[in-house]
């Protein structure tokens, strides 16, 4: 009977698992994004920067009351991993709260770009099944997707990934 009982939960675990992308969709990759200088630039060459290098993607926005908590422990993260890249994406409302809150919330040791206005639309957030901000990933050295998802920048899941990548 414990045997039946478990085989839904082995089921499921196994379905959350599959469900996890080491590659970014193409859709997600021609997404255009917005610098701080204000140029758009599609994702995909935002990664090209990137080759050969681990880089943790911060999803977040100013307004996100879990991002704002977060950022002492993205800060923490560049102390121990000082050699990974750092880059964040936002989607705040306005560009104008954006560009303060990377000042505000210190997102200059890292890489930022404007994704959009809202995380429930655009090919980028269906693509990594964007549902909570703050959200980290990790992209390993050959630019896959080493760590799907992560919500909190001290994960366990995402301390190992980075060692074991590193």
């Amino acid at each position: 009977m414990k045997k039946l009982f478990l085989l839904p939960i082995l089921f499921f675990m196994i379905a959350c698992q599959a469900q996890d992308k080491t590659e970014f969709g193409k859709e997600a990759l021609e997404a255009k994004m917005t610098s701080v200088d204000g140029k758009e630039i599609a994702f995909k060459d935002i990664l090209a920067q990137y080759k050969g290098q681990v880089v943790v993607i911060d999803v977040w926005a100013s307004w996100c009351p879990d991002c704002k908590k977060g950022m002492p422990k993205v800060h923490n993260l560049q102390k121990q991993f000082p050699n990974v890249k750092y880059l964040f994406l936002s989607y705040d409302r306005v560009d104008e709260k954006w560009k303060q809150g990377i000042e505000s919330f210190n997102t200059k040791g890292g890489d930022n770009y404007h994704v959009g206005t809202s995380m429930k639309e655009g090919a980028f957030s269906k693509d990594i099944k964007l549902d909570w901000i703050p959200r980290y990933m990790v992209v390993d050295k050959n630019g896959k997707i080493a760590l799907f998802r992560a919500i909190e920048a001290d994960d366990e899941k995402l301390i190992s990934t980075l060692k074991s990548i590193q």
